[in-house]
């Protein structure tokens, strides 16, 4: 009896809201019947938007598919500062919205572009001595995190609703919307938390069009086989 052939690509899903994105790898580990299945770029339960899922030998590309630009639309919340910089996290301060102009919105959006350090948040995965953060965080530990140098490449502020603030943003790798969210907060006088936020593009990869998370559990095998992008595909679109 003939084995499966061995499925090697690249996957584009849509991530759906309240899940994680190992979710999405769990779920299309048991679709395609293969353990040899990784992520880039981990979105957090709240965040929607392109997880790029490598399958096979696509696993191989994964740090060089993650080193790549990412695009966002999100949402801030101004008036509130939580523990995790989201809404998922408790509210530890309300304040008052000021009567904010579009202008001196801008004004403070402008202050990040371009190279500049920032602070990860406590509830991540970066690790301490082998523990993510994320885990002493629900201790209710907090130690000092080592800036990162980040960067924006554009960013565009596409409705004021205050208290709420829509945006989109560019920026590279290891970059954090949830800080981006609260460090504009703690500008504004208010404080704020990241309130929604959608991952649009990474690199030459868009969220248009791709498989939803409904879509991997319910069409045919040879339906979603049928989008997964073989290695040669994936370098033509990245020019390389």
């Amino acid at each position: 009896m003939k084995s499966e052939p061995m499925i090697d690509g690249v996957l584009l899903i849509d991530k759906a809201p309240g899940m994680t994105s190992h979710d999405v790898v769990a779920i299309t580990r048991r679709v395609l019947n293969t353990r040899k299945v990784g992520h880039c770029g981990t979105l957090d339960p709240l965040a929607t938007g392109l997880l790029i899922i490598t399958i096979g030998r696509g696993t191989k590309i994964q740090d060089l598919l993650m080193s790549e630009d990412k695009e966002y639309v999100g949402t801030i919340r101004l008036g509130q500062t939580t523990g995790s910089q989201d809404a998922d996290g408790e509210i530890l301060e309300e304040k008052p919205v000021p009567d904010l102009t579009r202008e001196q919105i801008d004004a403070v959006f402008g202050q990040f572009q371009g190279d500049f350090y920032q602070t990860p948040p406590m509830v991540s995965a970066i690790k301490k001595d082998g523990v993510p953060l994320y885990k002493l965080a629900r201790q209710g530990k907090t130690i000092e995190r080592e800036p990162r140098l980040v960067h924006i490449y554009g960013h565009e502020i596409l409705k004021v609703d205050l208290p709420e603030v829509e945006f989109r943003v560019v920026c590279s790798k290891g970059f954090y919307v949830r800080t981006y969210a609260h460090d504009i907060g703690q500008l504004l006088g208010c404080g704020g938390h990241l309130k929604a936020l959608r991952r649009t593009a990474s690199g030459k990869f868009r969220v248009d069009g791709v498989l939803t998370v409904d879509e991997l559990r319910t069409l045919p095998l040879d339906a979603i086989k049928a989008r997964i992008m073989s290695l040669p595909e994936v370098s033509r679109l990245r020019g390389v």
